[in-house]
């Protein structure tokens, strides 16, 4: 256990869904800093991210939320940089020096920009029936992925030469994109540079999607 998490605190609360690339961005955070971890699954499909108990913790109604022993917190980036700020375990996930803070932020706005218009949003339309426009999504993943993959031939990570949250934050809708449709097979550097990842000893993988990655 995370030498900064006291042995009299309990477990930090995830409030998620198993299949979702923003709560396993929290997920596998919390398990590289090694920190103890309960899950609540929400039926969402049923409404659980309405309800009013849930609307106290994530006023948005949106996954993952956080409780660290009355800490609350919603936002799957913002609730990394806490993780890591309060429990940092002498990795370098938010680098200091300027250029590499830089570099930081700039895949936390891809993040938030063309992950989660591309990426996300294909298999947002394949996994869970959503209603975009998939072609689009489509253009902009491979936009995306075309400008990674000659990144991570330059790299073995996305900012330097070992694992930050930069990676932690693009991970999980890279390694799941088959779901949506789009292989990776064309992207030799992008999918070693997904091993490396996952080669992390305290790497957990996301819940893989029930449908065929062809659906």
């Amino acid at each position: 256990m995370n030498p900064l998490f006291s042995s009299d605190k309990k477990p930090v609360t995830l409030y998620r869904n198993s299949i979702s690339g923003h709560c396993h961005r929290v997920q596998l955070m919390l398990a590289l800093l090694d920190i103890p971890v309960q899950f609540i699954d929400l039926d969402m499909a049923n409404g659980a991210h309405k309800a009013a108990t849930f609307l106290a913790l994530s006023p948005l109604g949106k996954v993952p939320a956080i409780d660290d022993n009355g800490v609350i917190l919603a936002d799957s980036n913002a609730i990394c940089v806490y993780l890591i700020k309060t429990y940092g375990d002498g990795y370098h996930w938010l680098p200091e020096t300027p250029l590499e803070a830089a570099e930081v932020q700039r895949w936390l706005s891809i993040a938030a920009g063309e992950l989660a218009y591309g990426p996300c949003a294909v298999r947002l339309v394949k996994v869970f029936g959503v209603d975009l426009d998939y072609e689009n999504a489509k253009a902009i993943t491979e936009q995306l992925f075309s400008m990674m993959e000659l990144h991570l031939e330059q790299k073995p990570y996305l900012v330097s030469n070992a694992i930050s949250f930069a990676d932690v934050a693009v991970y999980s809708y890279v390694a799941h994109v088959p779901e949506g449709g789009v292989s990776l097979e064309p992207y030799t550097a992008i999918r070693s540079w997904l091993k490396r990842v996952e080669a992390h000893p305290r790497f957990v993988p996301m819940t893989k999607s029930p449908l065929p990655e062809s659906a």
